[in-house]
């Protein structure tokens, strides 16, 4: 079970590695990654003063976090096109949007809500087969005009998955890439939506926040290790 000591040691690794790159803690927003996890545990986490919290199925999270207040709640695994009718406008941001086809998707659906559905796109730095993500900057580059003129979508912020290796040269190569598509997309592309990059997890989250994170999930180091068994997407 998640207690105040524990996310008080995160913050303040948290802070540290945000001022070695040069940032104020608070540049840094930390992520209670509450997949799986119980809805006493996500309460328990609340009273200690998270409110940011990311689960990876649809189902779960409405069913879980249905009557909590004062919380922002992020979907950060793989959306199934068939969920986005229920993810839109159930979540306050979807940080998984790997493919064009499914921003087309979630844009029809909030412009049949009523709403702006604010989203990260999902970027895979690792170039394993494994991970969802657009392929490279240049494949983000190549829809970005499509992208840009979806109704009722706001990117904000681009997230990737490191690759699982204890190679930390690895790690921090896959939060360099991501970090330059932010600033070329901010930049030269005049994306200028994007405030967030999502990348970190409980492994490698200081290194990513060194590499320019401004949110990291984390789950395990916060809540303890979990059981995964039929656990594989949205």
């Amino acid at each position: 079970m998640i207690d105040r000591e524990t996310v008080q040691k995160i913050q303040n690794d948290i802070a540290q590695a945000a001022k070695r790159s040069g940032r104020a803690p608070d540049e840094v927003r930390l992520m209670a990654v509450s997949k799986t996890r119980t809805r006493d545990e996500v309460l328990a986490a609340r009273e200690l003063g998270l409110t940011l919290f990311g689960e990876n199925r649809v189902q779960e999270a409405v069913e879980k976090f249905d009557g909590i207040e004062g919380v922002e709640l992020h979907l950060i695994g793989h959306l199934q096109s068939n969920k986005v009718s229920k993810a839109v406008p159930g979540f306050n941001l979807i940080q998984s949007v790997d493919s064009l086809k499914l921003a087309q998707k979630i844009s029809a659906r909030a412009v049949a809500s009523g709403v702006i559905q604010p989203v990260f796109i999902e970027q895979n730095c690792s170039g394993e087969a494994s991970k969802s993500g657009f392929d490279s900057l240049d494949d983000i580059l190549k829809n970005l005009e499509t992208l840009r003129s979806l109704e009722g979508l706001e990117v904000t912020g681009l997230m990737t998955i490191a690759p699982f290796t204890d190679d930390e040269k690895a790690v921090r190569e896959s939060f360099i890439r991501l970090r330059n598509s932010f600033e070329i997309l901010r930049g030269r592309e005049g994306l200028t939506s994007l405030r967030e990059l999502s990348m970190g997890m409980s492994g490698d989250f200081i290194t990513a926040i060194e590499e320019g994170s401004t949110l990291v999930r984390v789950g395990t180091a916060l809540f303890g290790a979990r059981d995964c068994g039929g656990v594989s997407g949205v």
